[in-house]
């Protein structure tokens, strides 16, 4: 019997596990398999071994792992892969699958935009976007954000798209952030490129607040978050999982 398994990142912030968690809930509804569970890569219950046996207790003798995950780096390549390998250990009768991060996508490109427009502040001629990743030691990270901000400024013409990191390779965030304020910047629109409300957007709030940007010139967005867009891409992965 097919079973899907959902991991999410984890968070310390309850609100963050809260929005995870009842994203997925709606991507249960949409798709028509009695099997399928929640588990966690970290800080939250249940991780993916526990998830895994959820799973198996309930009949399952095939298990798709989809994650939920911007982008492929270290989770993906490596993190998530030996969790199956140990579940592939203690359930050699079960078949496990394991699909593909969100990746670079149209749909998340127009939810970056419409992080600015929701704003509702007009965007001048030369305005900027600063776009800010989780970060990883990988550096195929920084190449995807790098497309991302080329997609992002192609698209909806803006005089600049650049992105940050809040750890690991590519340029820090907090550089980043020193640097535009030693420049006439118009405009800046900085927009978070993470899907929970975390830890990390707490930090990023604080750090701009530190360096006490102009609030009219320097807007701080909210997070890609769990909307439609970010919901349609999930089924997709999901679909091509299942469809393997």
């Amino acid at each position: 019997m097919q079973a899907i398994l959902y991991v999410g990142h984890g968070t310390r912030v309850k609100q963050g596990v809260e929005e995870a968690i009842q994203f997925i809930e709606n991507i249960k509804k949409e798709i028509n398999i009695d099997i399928q569970e929640i588990s966690f890569l970290e800080l939250v219950e249940p991780d993916i071994l526990q998830g895994v046996k959820n799973c198996v207790e309930r009949g399952a003798t095939k298990i798709a792992i989809v994650p939920l995950l911007l982008l492929t780096a270290q989770h993906a390549k490596e993190d998530i892969p030996a969790e199956i390998e140990k579940a592939r250990f203690i359930y050699p009768h079960v078949q496990f699958t394991f699909g593909q991060p969100f990746g670079i996508h149209d749909k998340l490109i127009d939810t970056i935009y419409k992080r600015i427009v929701e704003q509702q502040i007009d965007i001048l001629q030369d305005a900027e976007v600063l776009l800010i990743g989780r970060g990883s030691s990988d550096t195929a990270v920084v190449r995807d954000m790098l497309e991302i901000s080329e997609h992002v400024q192609k698209k909806f013409g803006f005089h600049s798209v650049s992105a940050c990191f809040l750890y690991g390779a590519g340029p820090a965030f907090h550089d980043a952030l020193e640097m535009i304020k030693k420049r006439n910047v118009k405009q800046l629109f900085i927009v978070p490129y993470l899907l929970f409300s975390g830890l990390l957007s707490r930090g990023i709030e604080k750090s701009i607040k530190e360096l006490q940007f102009d609030s009219s010139r320097f807007i701080l967005c909210a997070s890609l978050g769990y909307g439609e867009n970010v919901q349609q891409v999930l089924l997709e992965r999901v679909q091509e999982l299942l469809n393997k």
